[in-house]
């Protein structure tokens, strides 16, 4: 490491400890709650990716884009539930249709008019999806189209994206294996890379059952797919006789009909999760009839909470009459504003904003930004100590720094994070400016 570099490293280090400190000070309940929660959870947790150092801020409680942890700290709510917050935490509608769902009893274990309106509404909405089936996961519903895809084409092997995350059990990292990943047969292919994936298609092509992307890249950090490199991959999957799966648990947010209209491309099968059903639990996956129909006779497929009663009635109305066409084309714009506005704030540093509407991730490198990648110790410490200076404006974001838009968040208060990140860039611009990438 040159001398220059091992400076800039240090001096990094030293403002995320400072920073760190004044985290640990002011939030002592936090801190006592995580030591509690160390004796009875291994990591003090049961979802890995709300643990982060020195111990994780508990909240208390949420009101429309507004949280406020159990040491009384108010922030603006940025993170929206990795997507899943997209109504807020105080939507009357929903609010009402849960209660007026309770009231007439839980755990019916038959089917229901509810799960009925939501699947007519879901395959009016998304072109691909002809019959759809509920899940309680994103990472569930991912699981079932890659079995459909299997059990369809006959064949084993799925190709996906290095970098890529489809759930718990399905994530793809840039080097390596996960050992929680389901052992599917799997080849990996570099994102945005059109010539490499075309050939590894093509070299597969004999027992490849699926090819599976988002067409944005969510927790490898907001990286979009550029619209031909999709367009490539669904001709090359069709050629090769296999299916393309495009997981829109994250980006079907990006219109009615999610991204894949806003690209053109039509998947065979379409996953679908997060903030579907208002904020209960959900997952969904659908697409060509000829390889639903598989459920109707040829594979099972159980859960039993895959048609629960709340979270068909909150999604009825969130999708039906809350996140309309005109709603969801109106948070992307103004989504894009505000990626534009944030890398005008950076501009002339190596710090970059990328992404695709609502969902917005900053990166600690110049732009354009095609693929994820393994981040240097310096860029790590600069996205801590990012998150860090963040909760001390009274903003909350995913530790990764995500951002991910809810309905009730509103102008001023786009306005007030854009501030926040040129104070971010005032303040740290020496420490931007040292590791110079």
């Amino acid at each position: 490491m040159s001398a220059t570099a091992t400076l800039s490293n240090s001096d990094i280090l030293s403002s995320v400890a400072e920073a760190r400190a004044a985290y640990v000070a002011g939030r002592p309940k936090s801190q006592a709650l995580h030591d509690q929660a160390l004796a009875v959870m291994p990591g003090g947790n049961t979802r890995s990716v709300l643990s982060y150092g020195p111990f994780p801020t508990a909240m208390a409680r949420g009101e429309d884009c507004r949280l406020w942890d159990i040491d009384g700290h108010a922030y603006l709510d940025l993170c929206g539930e990795y997507t899943a917050g997209l109504f807020g935490h105080s939507e009357p509608r929903i609010h009402a249709a849960i209660a007026q769902a309770m009231s007439a009893g839980l755990n019916l274990a038959a089917v229901g008019e509810a799960e009925v309106h939501l699947a007519r509404i879901l395959c009016d909405r998304f072109k691909s999806i002809e019959l759809v089936r509920f899940t309680n996961s994103g990472t569930e519903a991912n699981l079932m189209a890659i079995t459909a895809a299997r059990a369809f084409t006959g064949r084993d092997t799925i190709l996906a994206f290095r970098g890529g995350y489809h759930g718990g059990v399905l994530t793809f990292p840039l080097a390596g294996t996960s050992q929680v990943t389901v052992p599917f047969p799997v080849v990996l292919a570099d994102y945005n890379d059109t010539d490499g994936a075309l050939a590894l298609i093509r070299e597969h092509a004999a027992g490849l059952a699926a090819v599976i992307i988002e067409p944005m890249v969510g927790g490898g950090g907001c990286i979009p797919a550029r619209p031909d490199f999709l367009q490539a991959l669904r001709a090359a999957a069709s050629e090769a006789g296999a299916l393309l799966i495009l997981d829109e648990v994250m980006t079907s947010r990006m219109s009615a009909g999610g991204q894949q209209d806003r690209v053109g491309v039509v998947p065979d099968l379409t996953t679908l999760g997060k903030y579907v059903a208002g904020g209960m639990s959900f997952g969904g996956f659908g697409g060509r009839a000829d390889v639903m129909d598989l459920f109707a006779s040829k594979l099972p497929h159980a859960g039993t909470f895959n048609n629960n009663v709340l979270s068909m009635a909150a999604g009825r109305v969130a999708m039906g009459e809350i996140f309309t066409a005109d709603m969801a084309d109106a948070l992307f714009t103004r989504g894009e504003a505000l990626r534009h506005a944030l890398n005008e704030a950076c501009a002339g540093l190596p710090m970059h904003f990328t992404g695709l509407g609502s969902m917005t991730t900053p990166h600690f490198r110049n732009g354009p930004i095609e693929r994820p990648y393994a981040a240097t110790p310096e860029e790590d410490g600069l996205r801590e100590l990012f998150f860090f200076d963040m909760l001390q404006a009274g903003i909350y974001l995913a530790r990764r720094g995500m951002v991910a838009l809810s309905l009730p968040v509103g102008a001023a208060d786009l306005e007030r994070f854009v501030a926040a990140v040129g104070e971010f860039v005032q303040s740290r611009g020496a420490l931007l400016r040292q590791i110079g990438y």
